[in-house]
């Protein structure tokens, strides 16, 4: 008996330890991770984005682009999943009034810089609303660069009536 209990509490030990590798090893501190290198970082990345609440028709989306690379970034096109058909729009002074047309070309956003898309201003039409975006609604998009590459965001419904903007391709301006 008094070799049993001894005995018993070694082999509990060793039933313990068996479960592991075989190896003990040594606690190490943890290492600070390398800063990603570029390739892993998004040649863009969207801040304060929100999409402008519509059952139907048109809308648009609004954000800043900020560019976190050293080299220009083009973006030609957009899709969502609110709308079928997106343009990359612009707004620009015709006969002294404003008026929004697709922008040729696209947008740069230069190196290490931003482009801000702002009602009245530059912005991503969404030309055939389908799935009607409702305040808190989340809407997702993909921009398309000029290289091929992507870049996804999401952004918010938000009500806003702003300057009354019409978005009717009839008007062709902002009323």
């Amino acid at each position: 008996m008094r070799f049993t209990l001894p005995i018993s509490g070694a082999l509990l030990m060793l039933a313990l330890t068996g479960c592991g590798t075989g190896a003990a090893t040594p606690a190490t501190p943890a290492t600070p991770a390398a800063p990603p290198s570029a390739a892993q970082q998004p040649a863009l990345m969207m801040r304060d984005q929100w999409v402008k609440t519509a059952d139907s028709g048109m809308s648009a989306a609004y954000g800043t682009l900020l560019n976190t690379t050293d080299k220009d970034v083009t973006v030609v096109a957009a899709t969502s999943t609110a709308s079928p058909l997106m343009e990359l729009h612009e707004t620009t002074m015709v006969d002294g009034k404003m008026a929004m047309k697709p922008k040729e070309g696209g947008f740069t956003i230069p190196a290490k810089g931003s482009h801000e898309f702002k009602p009245g201003g530059d912005h991503l039409m969404l030309m055939d609303v389908k799935t009607p975006v409702k305040p808190g609604t989340e809407v997702t998009f993909t921009l398309t660069l000029k290289d091929g590459g992507t870049v996804r965001f999401t952004a918010l419904g938000k009500d806003f009536a702003g300057g009354n903007e019409s978005y009717q391709p009839s008007m062709g301006s902002m009323g």
